[in-house]
């Protein structure tokens, strides 16, 4: 990279605090005190400081301030979720970054694409970069590997699914119960054939939801038909290939609800290119882009993964501001929109 000349001496790429302090006249220390924003600097002082940092485009170096610091603050966080490209978890680590730019807090994060050994190099990496802490959606069943980074001062918010065998605060939402109504909705319309798609069974909300389910077929006294249950879906295709053997069937359901947005997608083109989207009720969990332009527009089961994160990351903040009160969780209701596609009646009832 070529170099700068700034009044006629030149200065690298990156400018030092040293290179700051000589453009001044003043010495280190003082540009130490003005970077670190300490009250006591004469303002004539801070004045020179500040034009001399903006005519050598100067950046603090965080890294090395954090080693100088008694607290050992680095000014980061880590937020690591299931899948930083999945709309949900985009919602929370933009939303958590807002949070932690008012704060003056760098956010890095990883997905963990619900691999438990991604997981254990995530954490341990973002550990010895010296994270401030974490907000984390595991993909594991067991954390209490992470006990030693908590002993030693580090905290832990956890998000969509709770802390195994380790005591943290803890964002959840209503999975359980938001599927339990989703499904008393599609048999109030009189479904009674309904059949449900899951993912990953090693997945805590993934169990949550299809327990919802069982819970409100239970309720109504509906026997559930096991070759309607398909879970361990993944992907679109995966869906797909399910619900059209599903509809192809000489017994289809007249329902379906969808555990997951990526499995939605996949159950909608089935439904849509067997020209079945008003013979068919769908409901998903999860919403998804330009759901209410479809026709039918689709009925979801909606988080609100923008509360979810301000949630974690004001309990974070308030962990590094010094508060120990004891371990806490939240949950944060979902919503069902009602837009069309869940309201189909059973074919008895039309």
């Amino acid at each position: 990279m070529a170099e700068e000349t700034v009044t006629g001496r030149a200065v690298g790429p990156w400018a030092t605090m040293k290179d700051v302090a000589a453009l001044a006249g003043v010495s280190l220390k003082t540009v130490s005190r003005v970077v670190n924003n300490e009250p006591t600097v004469n303002e004539d002082l801070v004045a020179r400081v500040r034009l001399a940092a903006t005519q050598l485009h100067y950046q603090p170096n965080m890294s090395a301030s954090a080693l100088r610091r008694l607290d050992g603050r680095s000014s980061t966080i880590a937020v690591l979720l299931e899948d930083l490209s999945n709309p949900f978890s985009a919602t929370i680590y933009r939303s958590v970054e807002e949070v932690a730019i008012s704060r003056g807090v760098v956010v890095v994060g990883g997905s963990f694409d619900e691999d438990p050994s991604r997981e254990l190099v995530l954490t341990a990496a973002m550990s010895r970069h010296r994270v401030d802490g974490f907000i984390i959606a595991p993909a594991s069943r067991d954390h209490g590997y992470l006990a030693r980074e908590q002993r030693a001062g580090t905290p832990f918010v956890f998000v969509d699914r709770p802390p195994v065998n380790l005591e943290a605060d803890s964002v959840l939402s209503d999975s359980r119960d938001g599927v339990t109504r989703a499904t008393r909705h599609l048999l109030r319309f009189g479904h009674r054939r309904i059949s449900f798609l899951g993912d990953l069974t090693t997945i805590y909300t993934s169990e949550e939801r299809v327990n919802g389910f069982r819970d409100a077929m239970r309720e109504a006294n509906v026997t559930v038909d096991p070759r309607l249950v398909h879970l361990d879906l993944r992907t679109a295709p995966a869906a797909e290939r399910v619900v059209g053997h599903l509809l192809d069937s000489a017994d289809p359901p007249s329902a379906i609800f969808a555990g997951q947005n990526l499995v939605l997608m996949g159950a909608l083109r089935a439904i849509r290119s067997r020209h079945l989207q008003h013979r068919v009720a769908i409901v998903g969990f999860d919403d998804l882009i330009m759901a209410d332009l479809l026709e039918p527009a689709v009925t979801v089961v909606a988080q609100n993964p923008e509360r979810i994160a301000r949630e974690a990351a004001t309990m974070l903040f308030r962990r590094l501001d010094g508060d120990t009160s004891p371990v806490r969780r939240v949950v944060v209701e979902s919503q069902l929109v009602i837009r069309g596609s869940g309201e189909i009646p059973a074919p008895g009832d039309r």
